[in-house]
């Protein structure tokens, strides 16, 4: 039962910009220790995301960089079971690194929100956030702080693994299985039930360098469902990279301010730039070929 877990915010929506990282190391089937960091990210801090997090440019200007957190992280998940809910952190992690030009160490990674849907039908489909699941289990979880977001996610892998039996080992091998082992799917254009991002809700804005149709395609495989317009069910908006670089300006699309003023009001969606998208998407889907 040796695993951490990892959580970032980020600056922006640049999942490089990393401004604050939290790890949870648990051993014996109980929290073991845990450390939380500032990180000046060297970049903008747009208002939304300051909204969400609460993590002002001032409050890290004195922080140390990624260049300078890494070594502490590495010390922490070198040759460990590393653990992210959702691809997200984990992607700015490995993205935070390549942006610094700095190798991260060798570790495995684990979703636990992939954990989350095979362990508890319910979940399967829908609902596994971490908010969602603290409501579900009745546990008291202040979101949107690094390390207690990581401190979680890590209290609900040892809920999964105490239900089913499966050690952290044995879920490396579970998760890249079908969520019901039974069935069989083909996937075209149908979003793929056993995608990574299952449940999340995408809709595309601004100008994309591959067709919308080829990263429509893609994210259905990956397990999204796509939309046209911004709305109540919308999880994630892709915006093209060109557009994302006026995040403080009057440019941008329709779509993208109706997702930050449904964001204000206090939907999680999350906007992601179309090489993160790539990142992220296109890679999800490769993994269920």
């Amino acid at each position: 039962m040796d695993f951490v877990v990892v959580d970032v915010e980020t600056a922006n929506a640049d999942l490089s910009s990393i401004c604050q990282i939290g790890i949870a190391s648990f051993r014996d089937s109980r929290l073991a220790d845990s450390w939380v960091s500032l990180v000046n990210p060297q970049d903008e801090f747009n208002a939304m995301h300051v909204s969400i997090h609460g993590i002002h440019k001032d409050q890290v200007k004195d922080a140390p960089t990624w260049a300078e957190v890494l070594p502490h992280v590495t010390s922490r998940m070198d040759g460990r079971i590393v653990v992210s809910h959702m691809p997200y952190d984990r992607h700015a992690v490995t993205k935070a690194c390549d942006r610094s030009g700095l190798p991260l160490c060798a570790c495995t990674w684990l979703d636990s929100a992939q954990v989350v849907r095979r362990a508890w039908p319910e979940f399967s489909k829908s609902g596994y956030s971490l908010t969602k699941l603290a409501k579900h289990f009745g546990i008291d979880y202040g979101a949107h702080d690094a390390l207690e977001d990581a401190r979680f996610a890590g209290e609900v892998l040892l809920r999964a693994i105490d239900k089913t039996g499966l050690s952290p080992e044995q879920w490396l091998l579970r998760v890249k299985q079908p969520i019901d082992p039974t069935s069989s799917h083909e996937y075209k254009r149908d979003r793929n039930p056993d995608g990574e991002l299952c449940d999340q809700v995408l809709v595309f804005t601004g100008a994309l360098s591959i067709s919308r149709q080829q990263a429509a395609d893609a994210a259905a495989a990956a397990g999204c469902r796509v939309d046209e317009n911004v709305s109540k069910h919308t999880t994630l908006l892709v915006v093209g990279d060109q557009d994302l670089r006026v995040l403080n300006g009057h440019e941008k699309s329709s779509k993208h301010r109706k997702a930050e003023m449904l964001i204000a009001q206090g939907q999680s969606i999350r906007i992601l730039g179309e090489s993160d998208f790539r990142r992220i998407v296109l890679r999800a889907a490769a993994a269920t070929v």
